[in-house]
């Protein structure tokens, strides 16, 4: 019997976990999702096949799938966990581009990938839309390096047409733009792929495209504290942060103080 806990959605993503906890020998009726899928395993040990043949996964091989690709499942012990981060068709080909590019389907995970794999799945419990997707999408990129026939891309010196793709991002994320709200649909309203996107900003500016939103919110936040208004319950709600302490951790982070400290100091300055 499969089981899956979604962990996160969005129109163009979704990570979820999937459990097997009983199986018969056989192979299971055939399957053929929409989109495309990374699947890496927690543990246990199962086979998969498509139209590359048969693959034998476990926590050191996981495998990509591409859109609409037929694939069967054999679970002959059960207990087999594993995290699938599934792609629509348009988000697959930014990515990736036209279906038929993917040499082999086995992806060999070490150790550093296993690391990213853990860190895509507490990331998620946060900042969905910006760090969970930039994560994702450096994730498969990787990944597709080793697995496509398309560079991903090989030279990482910002191009004129880059530099202008951040200066238009930074401008829909300070202006508030509705689609600056998730990495996806910034890079939608660009007209450019979420890893071009982020692979840009870490080129031109030297930080995640994330950690610039973060450091605007930050901004907006020393206003809010430095007026005085709100509650720091309301000043996270209203900036978009998972919670209190989700706001908590991301402004020590880019200024080594926590918001009650920020506000005291703020309100001292004020004073003195």
């Amino acid at each position: 019997m499969l089981t899956a806990v979604t962990l996160a959605a969005r129109p163009e993503f979704s990570v979820s976990q999937w459990t097997c906890r009983a199986h018969g020998p056989g192979w299971s009726e055939p399957e053929c999702p929409v989109g495309a899928r990374l699947v890496l395993v927690r543990s246990g040990h199962f086979q998969r096949r498509g139209a590359k043949g048969s693959i034998d996964l476990d926590s050191t091989v996981g495998y990509l799938g591409e859109p609409g690709e037929t694939e069967e499942f054999a679970h002959p012990h059960g207990g087999d966990t594993c995290t699938s981060v599934q792609l629509s068709p348009q988000s697959w080909e930014q990515l990736a581009g036209e279906p038929g590019r993917v040499r082999r389907a086995a992806v060999y995970v070490d150790a550093r990938l296993e690391l990213a794999h853990r860190r895509l799945l507490v990331t998620g419990r946060n900042d969905t839309d910006y760090r969970l997707a930039e994560d994702l999408v450096r994730l498969i990129a990787s990944v597709l390096r080793a697995a496509t026939d398309r560079p991903i891309p090989a030279n990482d010196t910002p191009s004129p047409a880059d530099r202008r793709l951040v200066e238009r991002a930074r401008a829909a994320i300070h202006d508030a733009h509705p689609c600056a709200d998730g990495l996806f649909p910034l890079a939608a309203l660009l007209g450019a792929s979420p890893y071009r996107v982020s692979r840009a900003f870490t080129a031109e500016l030297g930080v995640s495209v994330t950690r610039y939103r973060n450091r605007v919110r930050v901004g907006h936040a020393l206003d809010r504290l430095e007026r005085g208004e709100s509650t720091l319950a309301e000043i996270a709600a209203g900036l978009g942060f998972a919670d209190q302490a989700h706001f908590g951790r991301t402004l020590r982070q880019h200024t080594g103080h926590t918001p009650t400290e920020v506000r005291r100091e703020l309100q001292r300055a004020a004073t003195d």
